[in-house]
């Protein structure tokens, strides 16, 4: 045998048993998460659904806890945690993050949000950024850009990845339950500094002021209703726009969000620039 025939059959030998260890390897993994999975469902329940306050505030602890834990398992950021039914993970439409968030009720009026930001890391390791609810501690919450450390929270359901200037912008779609009367529904531009820390919020808003939206100008865009009206506030992947409901007061008091409902048409914003641009409602068409 040449050196040449004993030199291929070296690798080919290194590389099959290379593969096999990365099999293991991942397996193992796989099943440390679905063990770790199996017991944050029963946490992700009790957090939304137990009627006692103490109970739920237990569960979110745990739950923060071991879902951190589990989260240090190499690779963790392809595992999608899909039995956690009450937490929301969305991932970034080019796969460099995930985005993990979720809901903690005091009583029907008091709502904190908990999230944190999932790196793809190149090594499977973990880089994690937690995010910490800062709407209690601000009167304008659409007044500035914002970090990780202020973070007007929301349980996010859809994410839009668009580009402007070769830098890339994730827009958020965010469900906020805020106070007995009123429920928000947030769009937040998401983009990231020149070190990698996040950054919510800008000047991506172009439209005209009127009473039920929030007044220019904002980093954020908010459209806030009565409690359980359903407005929709969702992307339209087919037309490439955000289209929202258009709202009206029951009782003729626009200045009161928690009297708007929805009235039937609808409005939106498209991409343009740099910039989420208004369109009216006699352009907008229903979202899914």
């Amino acid at each position: 045998m040449n050196f040449r025939r004993i030199l291929s059959v070296f690798f080919f030998t290194v590389l099959i048993g290379s593969n096999k260890t990365l099999l293991a390897q991942s397996l193992a993994n796989k099943a440390i998460l679905a063990a770790a999975e199996t017991n944050l469902t029963g946490f992700a329940f009790t957090i939304l659904n137990a009627e006692d306050t103490e109970e739920r505030l237990r569960a979110d602890s745990f739950f923060t806890r071991q879902l951190v834990q589990a989260l240090k398992t190499p690779y963790s950021f392809h595992y999608p945690f899909d039995s956690l039914k009450t937490i929301s993970r969305i991932y970034a439409p080019d796969s460099s993050f995930r985005i993990i968030t979720w809901q903690l009720m005091k009583d029907f009026s008091y709502y904190r949000y908990k999230g944190a930001i999932q790196m793809n890391t190149k090594d499977g390791s973990l880089k994690l950024i937690p995010l910490y609810d800062g709407t209690d501690f601000t009167e304008n919450p659409y007044d500035s850009v914002r970090t990780n450390q202020n973070w007007i929270g929301a349980v996010y359901y859809n994410i839009i990845q668009k580009e402007y200037n070769n830098k890339k912008y994730y827009t958020l779609l965010g469900y906020d339950e805020n106070d007995a009367r009123s429920t928000r529904k947030w769009i937040e531009v998401l983009h990231f500094d020149q070190q990698g820390n996040p950054l919510f919020g800008g000047k991506f808003f172009s439209y005209p002021n009127d009473i039920i939206k929030p007044k220019q100008p904002v980093s954020r865009f908010c459209l806030e209703f009565k409690k359980q009206a359903n407005a929709k506030l969702n992307y339209d992947a087919k037309l490439n726009r955000i289209v929202f409901a258009k709202l009206a007061s029951e009782s003729n008091e626009p200045s009161k969000k928690h009297t708007l409902v929805p009235y039937g048409t609808v409005e939106g914003f498209k991409w343009e620039y740099g910039r989420w641009v208004y369109i009216p409602e006699y352009e907008a068409v229903e979202p899914d």
